[in-house]
């Protein structure tokens, strides 16, 4: 085994190591891994949300024990994975040890550490997205028709995992026809290698139709919601700090694109970079959606530095630049994962709040950070929804009625009651009701606490309506969560339900 393959090896398991390092037990998962982990258990090709990609993936982690180990490998296997690419990118641009070692640190200790500890499509994204700019890079570099179709099958896996990945294919289309690269149009197989892309995304795009494009509704929610908060200057400052401690690589990597003469031919990198962005900042794209951007520049920037800095005293200019990925992530290391206690945290909230941290997705300011906050209290709700449940004598004819998929999807990750799940109108959760069994009770949960509201609004439909109990929790996104006990239904719960499935499904369509 060579000393390149070992460093590598090491590279991937420090890697591990620290992605399960960053997550305090303080915390439970996270609202939208609920979701996702619930999607495997209704395996299918589209959600209301996403692809069906990260379905696949908690159908393997179900089969693996659905243990919070397994949940958070996979966003840490998919972040090693694209350190590994870049190392391989770096080997074909003719990189030698140091600059794989520099490519490998500012990877490693970025903000890609922030997303992998999220079970969300993001991470397989951004791997995506560097395979594939790999992938044009060998193509470019052999003339080798297989990478046409190796890339056709990666952006497959990629819009399968995320539709994000279109504006990578948006950008790049531009950014190849202002350059000679623009030769690729005029190869065959570049269409055969479309075809076969196309063929392998059609059963989601097929889901789409037939469900009526909730992909659409999916989007004008969310800019309705969140994406109307986005500030494009506000996006572009994100920019810079997502690779904050290789900043300077990645602009040496722009710049080889423009003038190093062995980088000429790749040249359409820069200007795919500059129109992938533009389309992000014209959509109001949300700051992290660029994030797959940036790895391949790394590359570029660590060959084309090694190359400038190998002789006399520059060496160890180069050598500092493989030190201040380090530094900077000292005090990242403190503030921007949830490696902190809720309370520490709170009590220290100078600390935090100086970096902008708190400020969630409506605009405003809150003691913790969003996804801190989405990963707080979870458990205990679904403790109190158990002990409400062991209450009634016939759950076999219960129904678990949840306000959001959050609440949904962690009751039935930690439920110890295995005889009725939690289910919602909200989300894919709306298509998952049960149907086929008569439904008598309820239990209600609702984040909205207005008790007398509740009991008015039910008491005609159930002959005993209560309030069973309360998750209350500060530091949770949603602070006070109640529970509520419909007994002995008067009318026809399962003909609401089904009006009620209706009522959403056409809202989403």
């Amino acid at each position: 085994m060579t000393k390149k393959i070992l460093l590598l090896l090491g590279f991937v398991l420090f890697k591990f190591v620290l992605q399960y390092s960053l997550i305090s037990s303080d915390y439970d998962l996270q609202r939208d891994e609920y979701l996702h982990l619930d999607q495997g258990h209704h395996l299918t090709w589209g959600y209301l949300s996403v692809p069906p990609f990260t379905s696949w993936i908690s159908y393997i982690i179900y089969l693996l024990g659905n243990s919070v180990f397994w949940v958070k490998f996979f966003p840490a296997l998919f972040g090693a994975m694209t350190l590994v690419v870049v190392w391989k990118a770096i080997e074909e641009l003719k990189g030698k040890l140091p600059a794989l070692i520099l490519g490998a640190v500012c990877v490693l200790l970025s903000s890609l550490l922030r997303l992998n500890t999220l079970y969300q499509p993001n991470s397989f994204d951004v791997l995506c997205w560097t395979t594939l700019y790999f992938v044009l890079i060998k193509y470019i570099n052999s003339d080798n028709t297989k990478w046409l179709f190796i890339g056709a099958v990666v952006f497959a896996l990629g819009f399968l995992n995320k539709y994000n990945i279109g504006f990578l294919f948006i950008g790049l289309i531009p950014g190849l026809l202002v350059t000679k690269q623009r030769k690729i149009f005029a190869q065959p197989k570049f269409y055969l290698a479309l075809i076969l892309g196309l063929l392998l995304i059609a059963p989601n795009i097929y889901w789409q139709i037939q469900n009526s494009l909730p992909v659409i509704h999916h989007l004008k929610e969310l800019a309705d919601t969140q994406l109307v908060y986005v500030d494009r200057l506000g996006f572009l400052k994100s920019q810079l700090f997502f690779f904050i401690g290789s900043f300077f690589v990645i602009v040496s990597g722009l710049l080889a694109l423009l003038f190093y003469k062995p980088f000429e031919k790749y040249k359409f990198f820069f200007w795919s970079l500059l129109f992938t962005l533009a389309v992000f900042m014209y959509f109001k794209a949300k700051d992290y959606y660029a994030i797959g951007l940036y790895p391949i520049y790394i590359a570029f920037g660590a060959v084309f530095l090694e190359e400038q800095l190998k002789n006399g005293w520059k060496r160890y200019l180069f050598l500092v630049l493989i030190v201040i990925p380090m530094l900077i992530f000292i005090p990242m290391y403190k503030v921007d994962f949830p490696n902190k206690s809720p309370q520490y945290i709170v009590s220290h909230a100078k600390e935090f709040q100086k970096y902008g941290l708190h400020r969630w997705e409506d605009g405003t300011e809150h003691i913790l950070q969003q996804d801190f906050a989405d990963m707080v209290g979870w458990k205990e709700l679904a403790v109190k929804v158990d002990s409400v449940a062991g209450t009634l004598p016939d759950l076999e004819h219960t129904l678990i009625l949840c306000d959001n998929y959050g609440q949904t999807g962690a009751i039935n990750y930690y439920t110890k009651n295995k005889k009725v799940i939690a289910h919602s109108f909200n989300a894919d959760y709306v298509n998952w009701i049960p149907l086929d069994k008569e439904i008598k009770d309820i239990i209600l949960v609702k984040e909205d606490n207005d008790d007398d509201k509740e009991r008015k609004r039910e008491i005609p439909i159930f002959d005993t309506v209560y309030l069973a109990g309360k998750r209350i929790n500060k530091f949770a996104r949603e602070p006070e969560i109640s529970i509520y006990v419909l007994r002995g239904a008067k009318v026809d719960i399962n003909k609401r339900i089904k009006e009620e499935m209706e009522r959403k499904k056409n809202y989403q369509e």
